[in-house]
């Protein structure tokens, strides 16, 4: 029988920031055990030291377990900002939070695209900006959607008037796209995401 290559760090890793994704808790070494197809919760206890080492994982006085960001991806909250006039703000921290538990409501059903074009800028959505798409939603008028019309897909409004659907521009040097033949709406934009 061939052997089984191991299971990285890394891995394990993944499989744990998985688990706490679903459950929002630390699993048990038994739990663990079955994750990482171990026999012994010795072998789980030295992977759990290995994660502690590389800041994964954090023990308490007692053995408890807890998730770094490291592993869970969280950024901590530190409450609101002033986008008018300054005003006295104090920092107050609040609990950590994930980007994926803020933006994707519906991981299964959702994807990532890159945007190329200006057509909607005057919807805050520039070249380079990344969309979060959400495929089950069913688009509504004044969305922003990837639609495919006639056999090549877009970034538009999704609008309606007396004649039918038209996909909108947010950019006056755009016209709007009326669908000759076919329409396949792709999903519905959920965010944008910019890196400065």
């Amino acid at each position: 029988m061939p052997r089984t290559m191991k299971m990285s760090l890394t891995k394990k890793a993944e499989l744990l920031r998985e688990f706490w994704r679903t459950e929002h808790r630390t699993p048990s070494f038994s739990e663990m055990m079955e994750m990482f197809d171990y026999k012994s919760k010795n072998a789980v206890f030295c992977v759990v030291n290995q994660l502690v080492a590389k800041g994964y994982l954090a023990k308490d006085g007692k053995g408890h377990l807890s998730f770094l960001p490291k592993l869970t991806g969280s950024v901590r909250m530190l409450g609101s900002i002033a986008a008018g006039f300054p005003v006295d703000e104090e920092e107050q921290a609040g609990e950590a939070m994930t980007m994926d538990e803020y933006l994707v409501r519906d991981p299964e059903n959702s994807y990532l695209l890159t945007v190329r074009g200006e057509s909607m800028i005057g919807a805050g959505i520039l070249p380079g900006d990344v969309v979060l798409v959400e495929r089950k939603r069913k688009a509504v008028e004044h969305d922003i959607v990837v639609a495919c019309v006639d056999g090549e897909w877009t970034l538009k409004y999704y609008e309606k008037d007396s004649a039918g659907i038209r996909l909108e521009p947010a950019n006056p040097k755009f016209k709007f796209i009326r669908p000759q033949n076919s329409l396949e709406i792709g999903g519905v934009v959920r965010a944008v995401i910019r890196r400065y």
